[in-house]
């Protein structure tokens, strides 16, 4: 992640890719960064329930590399950071972590986003419906754009017509359009106007293809999804596969909710795919990557739960034959 941030490859003057020399591939860093975050706090949370109420032998040897991969992550890719975090403490939370300490790590996590909002309404014009100029520090990195995103977020009325405003509006539109029922597949006529229908906003063209009915199916196969998974944390019978495959199921659903949140203008505009249905390299087979641990997973509590019916049909057996005999 720190290679990344400082010598990976620029898009839109956004540091967040690494690029394979020998296949001539990029991919994000924050995926594998994500995947190794989730297996660690995984293995940690299955190996210390015996003292995870304690916050310096249980809580800090979990948080703090939560934090780091954070911080290493938010410079170029703040929604993402936001999303890994969200998960972890969810994670923390079904693990038993202590929630006196799962609020006040809210608490200072909320004050950075916080001022954010308060600096994006101080420097938003009434006037001329867009940023002031911004100070020397505010204008630095990716501050800017934090900042525009969630103006454009919170006076979306007033900046209908800007050129900010543009992507929501289209997307808009789009639902606008399909009703319902939608225009039918391939019968989308904002994928032409809508910029990134293929990736972020997707979601809008889904609604226009397929209607209200289709968006709302969509919604309701990821919650499947996760139910799903949650059964398989609840049969496993190993803890570390029970924890990985819940942090891996949660952090795809939630991002599928928060993609889907901002193509109807619900949350401000972050950046993140729909999983299994946004066009995407490295994420795709990140996305693919968890859902086969989570399979794997599944799998064990299958072959645990065979196991245990076949030595319940034996004994079963073998009392029929001694009650015969």
């Amino acid at each position: 992640l720190l290679y990344t941030l400082f010598f990976g490859v620029q898009l839109n003057a956004v540091s967040r890719w690494i690029k394979l020399p020998v296949i001539n591939m990029t991919f994000q860093a924050s995926d594998l960064g994500k995947l190794g975050l989730f297996m660690y706090m995984s293995r940690m949370l299955s190996r210390k329930q015996h003292i995870i109420k304690d916050f310096k032998k249980g809580f800090l040897p979990i948080i703090v590399p939560v934090v780091i991969i954070c911080l290493l992550i938010a410079p170029a890719n703040l929604s993402t950071s936001v999303l890994i975090a969200g998960t972890s403490l969810i994670l923390m939370f079904i693990g038993r972590v202590r929630t006196k300490h799962l609020l006040v790590t809210i608490g200072i996590a909320m004050i950075p986003l916080v001022l954010l909002v308060t600096v994006a309404v101080a420097t938003y014009d009434t006037k001329t419906n867009d940023t002031k100029k911004l100070p020397g520090a505010l204008a630095t990195g990716r501050i800017p754009t934090w900042i525009s995103r969630v103006q454009t977020f919170i006076y979306s009325d007033a900046q209908k017509d800007h050129d900010k405003s543009y992507q929501i509006n289209q997307a808009k539109i789009a639902i606008a359009k399909g009703g319902w029922l939608g225009n039918g597949p391939g019968n989308s006529e904002q994928r032409n106007f809508l910029p990134h229908s293929y990736s972020d906003f997707i979601y809008a063209i889904i609604i226009e293809e397929y209607g209200l009915i289709g968006g709302a199916a969509m919604i309701f196969i990821y919650l499947l999804f996760l139910y799903r998974c949650i059964r398989v944390y609840r049969k496993c019978p190993y803890a570390f596969g029970a924890f990985l495959a819940l942090a891996l199921s949660f952090t795809l659903v939630i991002q599928a909710i928060a993609n889907m949140a901002v193509n109807v203008n619900l949350f401000p505009n972050t950046g993140v795919t729909l999983p299994l249905v946004s066009m995407g390299g490295s994420s795709f087979l990140f996305t693919c990557l968890a859902i086969g641990i989570i399979l794997s997973v599944a799998r064990n509590v299958e072959q645990q739960e065979g196991s245990m019916t076949k030595v319940a049909e034996e004994k079963s057996l073998t009392e029929e034959n001694t009650g015969a005999a």
